[in-house]
């Protein structure tokens, strides 16, 4: 061997090493892969051949689209809860509320009595611009009566959208009258902020529905013009949203926090590490003082929100511990249109919490998480949530905070329960305050419109006092009525009672003013803003809460 083989026999000897390192993991690797092709290979033969076998063996006729498309739900249940099946013919209305927007005639219906009533007309839209008004009932569409008992959500749906430009002729009652209209479909807009308002000088409030592609422009506009009011603190509501696109709650997180802030970041078995931070300064409200509302129903997008602004210390978040639900789902659109929403990766919060909670025990019992949370009294006290010290992360500046599942607030504020009496609940769940208030506003629009001609006249007079005996009277006709036995005490009843006059006022509120004043006129009665006012008029009290 010559002298310069033999050198570079030596020197090359740790990379001949490596090089039989490379091959021996590469091998394995390979053989790896190829037992996983082998196994799905095996796995969608028998798949297929099932398939088969009941179009071509079994006793009666199938329909094998139905049989695949329940075979996929079952392998999803197997997964994670979130991972879900979408028909085809689901698929667009999946999507229309996070896309902003559907083709319709732009009314907010309710049905009662087998008639269609408008209770909202959106602004500008198709069916405000040739002059329906909330409280018409819809009696016909087309050459089709729309009335009785077949008249359900899907058939008005099906009757009142359709592509755009296309024309319908919608017959109305209004009073005694009988009129029709001649309405071009457009697209009407899903807004995501429901409603905004000043609560005081300095104070406003913003509630945001869901996180759909133009929730940031919403929400900005609604603080643009909050702040031209003279707001200087913000309350951000956040209860009940069920969430929405990443990409949103990222945009809203960039208009509170300033630049090169971690808001989430993913990832999964398959999926590497990916994070969201914001790159750039100058959002609508980086300064002032801010506060979010959660309960147990804010999930997904809005608690990235809350877990980011949380983890910074930029605001308060009171109220109750939200939902839970911190898994990304990728959509795979299937050949015949429908569609796979697959889980691939998790979100995790810059204090680096998993915002998913637990599902080991299977979906059914996930989604008993809230009865639980009842249950074990977490709903009306903190000290029942066991928060143990493995699951302790600190924010920025330092405070503790917990993972396990869900955001957990800085304040909590317990449930209220004389909202929980079985008279109350009734009432809500059958729908009682809404039907009363739309056969109220038939006989009682023009006198009240005539009395308080702005929200603002009705909001300072208006007493539902006068009316409670006969709401009363029409619950019980309904088959609801107060009973002596109710599950709460006397005093608890009678806070009840105060609920259902506000929910009164409420109602009509809406039905007269349109759909956001709703919660304008009830918000004394909001415990848990009552308490977000309580923080930020208190300098003191915000500022040691975030530090």
């Amino acid at each position: 061997m010559r002298l310069e083989d033999k050198n570079f026999y030596f020197m090359n000897k740790t990379a001949r090493i490596f090089l039989l390192c490379v091959t021996f993991f590469s091998t394995i690797f390979t053989q790896n892969l190829f037992a996983q092709t082998q196994s799905l290979k095996t796995a969608t033969q028998k798949m297929a051949k099932m398939l088969w076998m009941f179009e071509n063996f079994y006793v009666d006729s199938t329909d094998v689209e139905k049989l695949s498309a329940e075979g996929i739900k079952a392998m999803l249940k197997e997964l994670d809860p979130h991972s879900i099946y979408i028909p085809k013919e689901d698929v667009q209305k999946m999507n229309e509320p996070l896309q902003g927007n559907i083709i319709g005639i732009g009314v907010t219906f309710q049905l009662l009595n087998d008639t269609i009533h408008v209770i909202d007309v959106v602004a500008d839209g198709p069916a405000e611009k040739v002059g329906i008004y909330p409280g018409d009932r819809i009696v016909k569409v087309n050459d089709t009566n729309a009335t009785g008992k077949e008249i359900d959500n899907k058939w008005v749906q099906d009757h009142l959208r359709g592509k755009k430009g296309t024309k319908v002729l919608v017959g109305v009652e209004r009073q005694d009258k009988q009129l029709t209209f001649n309405i071009t479909r457009d697209k009407i807009p899903l807004n995501s902020v429901d409603t905004w308002f000043m609560i005081d000088k300095e104070i406003g409030y913003v509630s945001l529905r869901r996180f759909a592609q133009n929730s940031c422009d919403e929400l900005v506009a609604a603080i643009k013009d909050l702040k031209e009011q003279g707001m200087k603190k913000l309350i951000f509501d956040l209860r009940g949203n069920g969430g929405g696109y990443l990409e949103s709650a990222f945009k809203i997180c960039e208009e509170f926090l300033d630049k090169d802030k971690l808001v989430v970041y993913t990832e999964g078995l398959h999926q590497h590490r990916q994070d969201y931070s914001t790159y750039n300064s100058g959002g609508i409200f980086e300064k002032g003082k801010l506060v979010i509302l959660t309960d147990e129903y804010t999930a997904s997008a809005s608690e990235i929100t809350s877990g980011a602004i949380q983890d910074w210390d930029r605001g308060v978040i009171i109220g109750r511990r939200t939902f839970g639900k911190g898994l990304v789902q990728r959509p795979i659109n299937l050949e015949d249109g429908s569609q796979v929403r697959l889980t691939v990766a998790r979100y995790y919060i810059p204090s680096g919490r998993c915002i998913q909670k637990p599902y080991d025990n299977g979906a059914d019992e996930y989604y008993k998480d809230y009865e639980k949370r009842f249950t074990h009294g977490e709903m009306v006290s903190q000290d029942s949530i066991n928060l143990p010290d493995s699951l302790i992360f600190f924010t920025h500046n330092g405070r503790k905070v917990y993972g396990g599942g869900g955001i957990m607030p800085d304040i909590f504020v317990p449930m209220d329960t004389s909202k929980a009496s079985d008279y109350y609940i009734d009432l809500r769940s059958k729908n009682i305050f809404n039907d009363y208030a739309i056969n109220y506003m038939e006989k009682n629009r023009e006198k009240i419109l005539e009395q308080y001609p702005t929200f603002e006249d009705f909001n300072k007079a208006w007493s539902s006092l006068g009316i409670l005996e006969d709401f009363t009277a029409y619950a019980k006709d309904k088959g609801v009525e107060q009973k002596n036995n109710d599950s709460l005490a006397a005093e608890l009843v009678e806070k009840s009672n105060i609920h259902i006059e506000l929910n009164l006022k409420g109602f009509i509120a809406r039905n007269i003013y349109g759909t956001k004043y709703y919660y304008k006129s009830v918000q004394q009665n909001d415990a848990t803003l009552q308490k977000a006012i309580e923080v930020l008029k208190d300098d003191k009290k915000y500022n040691k809460l975030i530090k």
